[in-house]
């Protein structure tokens, strides 16, 4: 008997078979909302390979070009950056996944408070980071 057109490609390992093999139905917005949930996990890695650039400008390229003195607190600044486009990338695959299984459940997952925490907190301390060489350096 061949597969319905709808359904999903033998390839995707990752999901369990009973997942996969439910049909989704279209007049419940689920392939809208996967393909929008394919577009938001995109965003994710949009995010985390914008902050790993700004970690290798901010730790590598301003002190050049700045001629700073101390050049430990860029360095700690391209960490803090490297580390929340990791974690940016890293959540952004994991958020996929259990969105994508919870809506063939029929459930949608709550956002991870601590992940949005600890990236609210880098995103914070960068900033403040970045004001503190503004005004020191000039």
């Amino acid at each position: 008997m061949p597969e319905p057109a709808d359904a999903p490609p033998a390839a995707d390992a990752g999901l369990e078979a009973d997942l996969v093999a439910r049909p989704l139905d279209a007049r419940d917005y689920s392939r809208r909302t996967l393909l929008a949930n394919e577009r938001t996990y995109l965003a994710w890695w949009r995010t985390g390979l914008t902050s790993l650039a700004a970690s290798l400008a901010a730790a590598r390229v301003v002190p050049e070009l700045a001629d700073a003195k101390h050049r430990w607190p860029y360095t700690l600044l391209g960490v803090l950056f490297a580390l929340a486009g990791v974690l940016a990338i890293a959540y952004g695959h994991r958020r996929r996944i259990a969105v994508e299984d919870a809506l063939r459940r029929g459930a949608f997952p709550l956002l991870d408070r601590t992940v949005t925490l600890v990236l609210s907190a880098l995103g914070v301390a960068i900033g403040l980071g970045m004001l503190v060489l503004i005004v020191l350096e000039t």
